[in-house]
This record gives structure tokens, sequence and C-alpha cells, in this order.
């Protein structure tokens, strides 16, 4: 078998973290007296904190000072962070960690290319960081997906070329990112929200060892 490089995103491709981060942008939207729904939360999927919060504050209309976004970036951090002090290898999505052992039993190169900032702490709380090779997350990059460069970073540390690298992402950005760098992209959820993807999955127990022994070659 030849060496692939396998990315993962992930909130919402590893694990379910997304209901944590509309709780906490939610009550600081509350706050704000904006009405942050769970179809705005969707439309945050890959995008940076900073980002994120610009996007929120544009749903009211608000215009802040720098002072203002710092403290209720660290604010939204902290209650995110409050949510996670009982995650445990429950929280990891259904079909992750067979396809993990697979790769790892096969000798494949596994990364992780995520925009949380967060990412190492979840890792170590679902036990699952061992499996990776390399993790870049939030606090490596400085372009927020769609730009690649979480991805491109990612295959780098694992010494492949992007050519074979193969990504899994729930969100449209990533999937964009993904196929900027020349990636395979394999979009995890809704496809007909994915479809850019060059595969499409509901969830990892639709993901066959036959279908991983093709993307290695």
């Amino acid at each position: 078998m030849t060496k692939k490089a396998f990315i993962f995103d992930l909130d919402g491709v590893i694990v379910d973290t997304a209901k944590y981060h509309f709780l906490a942008w939610e009550k600081l939207a509350n706050q704000l007296g904006i009405n942050f729904t769970h179809e705005h939360n969707e439309e945050l999927k890959g995008v940076s904190r900073v980002r994120s919060l610009d996007l929120i504050l544009a749903l009211g209309n608000i215009t802040a000072s720098q002072e203002d976004k710092n403290k209720w970036l660290i604010q939204k951090n902290e209650d995110y962070l409050s949510y996670l002090v009982d995650m445990d290898e429950r929280e990891i999505l259904p079909g992750v960690v067979k396809v993990l052992e697979y790769l790892k039993n096969n000798n494949q190169a596994i990364a992780l290319g995520s925009a949380s900032k967060n990412a190492r702490p979840i890792l170590e709380k679902t036990n699952i960081k061992h499996f990776f090779d390399a993790i870049v997350d939030g606090n490596d990059v400085s372009n927020a997906k769609p730009d690649p460069e979480v991805f491109l970073q990612a295959a780098r540390k694992l010494g492949i070329t992007n050519q074979s690298a193969i990504v899994f992402e729930d969100s449209v950005a990533g999937i964009q990112a993904a196929n900027s760098a020349k990636m395979i992209s394999i979009g995890i959820g809704d496809s007909s929200v994915l479809h850019e993807a060059k595969y499409n999955f509901k969830d990892f127990t639709f993901i066959d060892e036959t279908f991983l022994a093709q993307l290695i070659g």
C-alpha cells in the first residue's frame, strides 16, 4: 500500500461540539439583544472565532470597538470551554474510531486540520490524540477556511504531497479549502450542502474498509 495523508476536521467530523459552540454564541447574542438561531450557527461551520463574531454582530447591525470584541471573544470561549469540562469518549461521533484504527493499522499518515483553538485539549479529553501524527489548529494558522492554509500545513508536517492528501470535512468552507489545495475532499453530512466534495457520506459508519483501501491505492 502507498502512504497517503488523511486529514480530519474536528468539530462535526470527529466530535459533535457544534452544539456547545451554539450555546456559547447564543448566550452572547442574547446578551447583545441578537436573535441567534441554529440556522445562523450552521453558517459558522469552519469559520474562525473572530469572523464568527463579526457575522453575529452584523445580524444585529452592531458596531463595536476592538476592545469590546476582544472581551466578547474571551467570554464566548470561556463559556464554550465550560461545556467541555465533562467531555469524554462518548462525544466521538459514530464510526470515527474504526476509521482511525484502520488507517493507523495500515501505516497511513493522520493529521488534524481544524479552525478550533481548543483542538488539543478536546483530543486529549476524548483519548484519541495518539492517532494523530500532526495537529494543525486555529493557533497555527493566520487564514481561515476556505483558505487552504490549515490543510497545506498538515500535509507539509506529514511530509506528504497535496495530491496524496484526503480531507474529511463537514463544512462548505472546508470542502472548498480541500479542493483549492488539490486534495481529495470527503464531505461528512448532508450531500446536498456539501455537493462540491468528491465523495459524500452521511457519517463515518457509511465508510467501509473497501473504500479506505481504494483511497490508499
